[in-house]
């Protein structure tokens, strides 16, 4: 009994953190239109490196100004097949309508903001 209450825990836990998707083409175009850094990140549901990734993002989105964020799930794959996007967890940096900087499953808060202030 024990442990289907640490599975059911476990499960809601996960799902907590799981995000919708905010990525939106004409959102994504106008932001680098208009001279923004655009950052997106992929995710899917009970993934726990994608949590972690999406909690240093939603820190950095007060500690940077100007700069859009978008989340979408791996699953949604018009989105993954525009931005070549294979795994969750991929981090993706665009400046001047240019892919700057990818990475996957980085979930190192130092090396996020490092990428993120190099864009700058």
């Amino acid at each position: 009994m024990k442990k289907i209450f640490i599975f059911i825990f476990c499960l809601f836990a996960f799902n907590a953190n799981a995000k919708e998707t905010t990525f939106d083409k004409k959102l994504f175009d106008k932001a680098q239109k208009d001279g923004k850094i655009v950052v997106v990140s992929s995710w899917t549901k009970y993934c726990t490196s994608c949590a972690s990734q999406i909690k240093i993002l939603d820190k950095a989105k007060n500690d940077f100004q100007n700069i859009d964020f978008f989340t979408f799930e791996i699953t949604k794959k018009e989105i993954a097949t525009l931005l070549n996007v294979q795994y969750q967890t991929t981090l993706l940096i665009f400046k001047n309508n240019k892919e700057v900087y990818r990475s996957i499953g980085e979930t190192s808060r130092e090396a996020i903001y490092k990428a993120i202030k190099s864009s700058i």
